[in-house]
Order: C-alpha cells, then structure tokens, then sequence
C-alpha cells in the first residue's frame, strides 16, 4: 500500500467531517510552492518564465505555516521550483510537521545529499522526487545531463537513511507504453514508496507545446499501461477510481479547489496549472473564483487536463460517496 495507514486515515476522517459539516467544496492537499527559482529548466514547466523580481522572492516560514492553517488540508505538496533552493526549507518542514500534515517534499534532487540527515526522518514526510523515464529520456526532459544518476542515486541515499521516497513521474508525448513499463520496472528494486503518475497537461507558460498528450491519447496510453499492473507489479499513489478514469473508464468533472496553490503571488485561482489571477485569502479564494467556469467540459483551457490535482480529489469524493464505491475502491485497489 503506498500511502500509510496512518495517512489514510486521517484524509478519510477528514473527509468524513466535511461531509457531516455538509461543504460541498473543501481542500484535501495544499500546493505549496515557497519559491519559483529552480536550477533546472526542463521543458514541460513554465514556473522559471516568471520575471526576475518575482523568481527572487521566498515566502518565509510563517506564511507557509499560515497558509496551511488558513487551508487545513491534510496534505501539504511542497514544489516550486526547486524547494531545497529555499534557504529555510528545513525550518519550514520541521514547521508543517508539528502542524501533524502529511508533507510531499517535490525535488529534483539535485541538492538532496545536503539535506539527507537534516531533513528529518519521519512518517509525515515524504522525499517526492522527480524521475519522468530512464536515463536518456529524463536527462531530455529536464535539459541537463547527469540528472537522473544524481536522483537515482538521492533515492537509494535516502531510503537507505529511513526516509520515505516516493517518485513523481510525467509522461510526455513520444514515450511508448514500452519504454514507461520498462521504466516502471526499473524502480521496483529502489524499494521506493510508491509512485505518481500523469500525463503533461498543455498550459500557456510551459516553454515547449510540442510534447504533450491530448486526453484520447491519455487515456489511450494509461489504459495499455495499466493493464500490465497485474497482482500490484508496481506500487501506484493513486486512488484506484482516479486511475479508471486515466483511463476512460470514469468521467469526472474537475475539482479544482481540492488542491488549491499558494505562493509569493497569493492564492492562485483556479488551480497549479491555470493562472487566472490570484487571491489574497483562502476564503477569498474560495468565494470569488467562478469554480463552474473549469474543467475539460467548460473551458477550453482545460479541454486536454486530467492532472491529479483536479481529478484525484473528485476521485476521493466519489470514494466516498457511498459504500458501493467503497467496495469498488477496495477492489481495484487489490487487484
């Protein structure tokens, strides 16, 4: 099982509440990203085309933890950017912790060997390192050779160390169901914690439009892929109804407050990956985004996305919903 027990629990008693509060529309991870600097510029990104003045800025520790409690999601995803750019990253973590939120900690690993033991080794922090494919296709990806021995080698320092480590990984287009099933294949003996899985998503900011699926293709893809996912070849960090409906097999509509982004720039609206301004508050947030005008079936914009970070949480929800779904979940998820 890749997410703890531990966490699983938590996000469904959380869950729970929202729906005896009777709130249709409630945060489960909050996407933090202290910083936009990065000392990578790989093409699927569209972080580092801030201006300079803006890449410059940190978020100090205290709004990070004011941003969490404002939110109070149970989840905490810490990106960027590179966070481990951040001069108070550490303080920052050891901060959230002591909140009691699960921390996904998004690094391409390149700077990890400095933090392994500074860092600290505990069942609310998860290492989320970035690997998009093997060697040669990584390296591609972030435009820079060498990356992927580094974080290879991050990974087995760290497991090694008792954190726990988990891979974040994006397909792009060009990447065959082969060439991601051998890569998939490859992670097993890292004993790595599990592993996210998503299609890039075409957004304006990203410097390459070229190298992205569309969703017939997304889904074209994911469906022959995981049907190789026999007896639990490999340890997939997603809710088994997201996964049918990467699929096709689900038609969700987005939820995209299910994982609101906070920044140096605010409250984004609506969500990581769209930039349609920005909000002072959570509550702001939450009450002046028109949340109806996104989702593949409402805005062209979002025609191609099925990210996680709009679909999980709908997934979550539906889960949820009653104990047929219950009962599918748990199945799916065993198989």
């Amino acid at each position: 099982m890749s997410i703890p027990l531990k966490q699983a629990v938590k996000i469904g008693t959380y869950v729970m509440r929202q729906k005896l509060k009777g709130r249709e529309r409630y945060p489960l991870v909050l996407m933090l990203e202290p910083l936009f600097r990065c000392n990578l510029e790989c093409i699927g990104c569209g972080k580092i085309q801030k201006p300079n003045e803006i890449l410059s800025q940190n978020l100090t520790p205290q709004q990070c933890f004011d941003a969490a409690n404002e939110c109070d999601a149970p989840v905490v995803s810490i990106a960027g950017g590179e966070p481990l750019m951040h001069p108070q990253i550490v303080e920052i973590i050891e901060g959230l912790i002591k909140q009691k939120r699960f921390i996904y900690l998004c690094t391409n690993a390149i700077l990890l060997k400095n933090y392994l033991g500074k860092l600290p080794v505990s069942p609310y922090l998860t290492l989320s390192i970035h690997l998009d494919g093997l060697e040669k296709d990584h390296d591609r990806i972030v435009d820079k050779e060498g990356v992927f021995k580094i974080a290879v080698e991050s990974v087995r320092e760290a497991k090694n160390l008792g954190y726990r480590v988990t891979s974040a990984t994006t397909f792009f287009e060009g990447t065959t169901v082969e060439q991601a099933e051998k890569f998939l294949d490859f992670l097993i003996p890292l004993n790595i914690d599990g592993v996210t899985l998503s299609s890039a998503f075409r957004y304006p900011d990203a410097p390459d439009q070229e190298h992205f699926f569309g969703r017939k293709r997304t889904q074209e893809f994911f469906k022959e892929l995981l049907e190789k996912n026999k007896n639990g070849r490999w340890d997939i960090s997603h809710s088994p109804l997201y996964l049918e409906f990467l699929q096709g097999r689900r038609d969700y509509e987005c939820t995209p407050w299910g994982n609101p982004n906070y920044s140096v720039l605010g409250w984004q609206k609506p969500c990581y990956l769209l930039d349609d301004g920005y909000a002072e508050s959570f509550e702001d947030l939450m009450e002046t985004t028109n949340w109806d005008s996104y989702g593949h079936k409402n805005n062209p914009k979002c025609a191609d996305c099925t990210a996680h970070c709009g679909y999980e949480a709908t997934a979550v929800k539906d889960a949820t919903s009653s104990l047929k779904n219950m009962l599918v979940s748990a199945r799916v998820a065993m198989q």
